[in-house]
């Protein structure tokens, strides 16, 4: 009788063990899926709706956020270094959530068509069971936006708009100051010419 009780708690304790490791690091996203309705444009810097990440476990651990993709999906797949991630890694205490913000920055150069990614939010370590081995722990919300085609030309115009608009008020001001320097070089310029003419004139 005393070694089945032995027996019938170390099993408790092993399902116990079990059950803590499982629930220690735990993720959820506010969101299931963002959809961008307006076509994009090569060469520009968009700001994609914001990701709600959830701490759902039971301990502090630290996250982040990355592009993964569906086995054979027919959509084009977005690569890695299109997106910026802010914050790139954050600690979430059992029951916090942080917003993170995500810039996409398309090149000069892309494939148009329709693309399509999973956001996922994972922890940066991974959880153990009581056997040893390790489990990943991620949750994802799906991405989907449309890319239109362009020439060299118009890519370059779309970057420029883009970046006036990301970096405004900034922008303006830097403009402002290049066309004012351009303008004393030009009046100098106009300025030393009048005066030689005048001189050959004397």
């Amino acid at each position: 009788m005393r070694k089945l009780s032995v027996i019938l708690l170390s099993l408790v304790s092993v399902c116990l063990l079990s059950t803590f490791a499982y629930a220690k690091i735990g993720v959820g996203v506010g969101t299931g899926k963002i959809v961008v309705n307006d076509i994009l444009k090569p060469g520009q810097i968009y700001i994609l709706p914001s990701l709600t990440v959830l701490n759902t476990g039971d301990e502090k651990s630290t996250y982040k956020v990355s592009i993964s993709y569906h086995e054979n999906q027919p959509e084009l797949m977005p690569s890695q270094d299109l997106f910026q991630f802010s914050p790139e890694t954050f600690e979430l205490a059992p029951g916090d959530a942080k917003v993170v913000n995500i810039k996409l920055n398309l090149p000069l150069k892309i494939e148009p068509g329709k693309y399509f990614a999973y956001l996922e939010a994972s922890p940066t370590a991974t959880a153990e069971t009581s056997a040893g081995t390790s489990i990943g722990v991620a949750a994802a919300a799906k991405l989907y936006f449309e890319i239109a085609p362009a020439n060299i030309f118009q890519a370059i115009y779309y970057k420029l708009v883009s970046l006036w608009i990301l970096y405004s008020p900034w922008s303006l001001r830097v403009t402002i100051f290049i066309g004012l320097i351009i303008a004393v070089l030009l009046l100098r310029k106009f300025l030393n010419i009048n005066i030689s003419l005048r001189k050959k004139d004397e």
